[in-house]
């Protein structure tokens, strides 16, 4: 915190009758580094140190947290209307930039208080707009069939955690799954069937995913990917084990499936040390092409 009395700056923090919470995006983790008395009123106990996703995922669920996961990927201040138990908040979060900084490092996020009053016109009006703004951003970075980040927006995500992880000199993992014998699924059923199945599939990965900022895409055609922020490639692996059991468990009925009655997947990991001289393209690319050459008959 250059240039930044930790003490005074706590002093502020906790004067405020708001909750409010200090993120520092230096690593993957994004920890809390200061939160004050009203956020801990809030529900958000003990929460110093720990991973700004989690602490968000405990107070208003999974979804809303990869949402503003993807915020702060991108730097961006907005504002997200949440709900926390029979109370409304307006969750604020904005970057903050020290002097002679072009990229934000640090995150203020507010609790304010819900619609309602004299300015409830004006925040609906805000809240309208906000929602505006995130649908027309997720129509440029969703799969229009599984509602997953699409290529394209997963190559994004992809290079900025690598750039964090190689200042961090940590390791990144990626898992791709592949939907097994999916032409001939797409023979028997139809292509609506199809993008129905690959739909319930896609959820069916992201509802595994352990941490908030580990993220799913579709790549092309019937194959998935995950990036995973694990360090340990057997933790990898194991994971990869269990989502695909999950795909199986969901009980799509496959006729023409060589591997047994339902729609499953086959996965491949790769793990490897984002301060190497690899980059984030050949890292993925490493993955993708190296599950081409699995696919090819012996």
């Amino acid at each position: 915190m250059a240039g930044i009395n930790r003490g005074i700056l706590r002093q502020v923090i906790c004067e405020s009758s708001e909750p409010v919470l200090l993120v520092h995006l230096g690593n993957n983790d994004w920890p809390v580094v200061l939160a004050n008395k009203a956020f801990s009123e809030l529900g958000g106990k003990e929460s110093e140190g720990k991973p700004f996703a989690d602490v968000v995922e405990a107070l208003i669920g999974r979804d809303l947290a990869l949402e503003i996961s993807e915020t702060l990927r991108s730097r961006e201040e907005t504002s997200f209307p949440i709900e926390i138990g029979s109370h409304e908040f307006l969750l604020m979060l904005k970057p903050l930039l020290l002097p002679k900084e072009d990229r934000a490092h640090y995150y203020a996020v507010y609790f304010r208080g819900g619609a309602g009053g004299r300015g409830a016109s004006a925040q609906d009006t805000q809240h309208a707009l906000l929602n505006a703004k995130r649908r027309i951003r997720d129509l440029t970075r969703d799969d229009p069939v599984t509602g997953l980040l699409n290529e394209q927006a997963f190559r994004d995500v992809l290079e900025h955690d690598w750039a964090v992880a190689s200042r961090e000199k940590s390791s990144l993992s990626l898992v791709s799954f592949t939907l097994d014998d999916f032409d001939a699924y797409v023979d028997v059923f139809g292509r609506h069937a199809a993008d129905s199945c690959l739909r319930r599939v896609g959820q069916a990965v992201r509802r595994c995913l352990r941490r908030a900022s580990d993220v799913v895409a579709r790549m092309d055609g019937a194959r998935l990917v995950v990036l995973s922020h694990a360090a340990h490639d057997e933790g990898v692996r194991e994971f990869a084990s269990q989502i695909s059991a999950t795909v199986r468990e969901l009980g799509l009925h496959h006729p023409r499936s060589s591997k047994g009655r339902f729609v499953t997947v086959s996965h491949r990991v790769v793990t490897t040390d984002a301060s190497s001289d690899a980059t984030a393209g050949g890292f993925l690319a490493s993955l993708l092409e190296s599950g081409k050459d699995a696919e090819q008959p012996a």
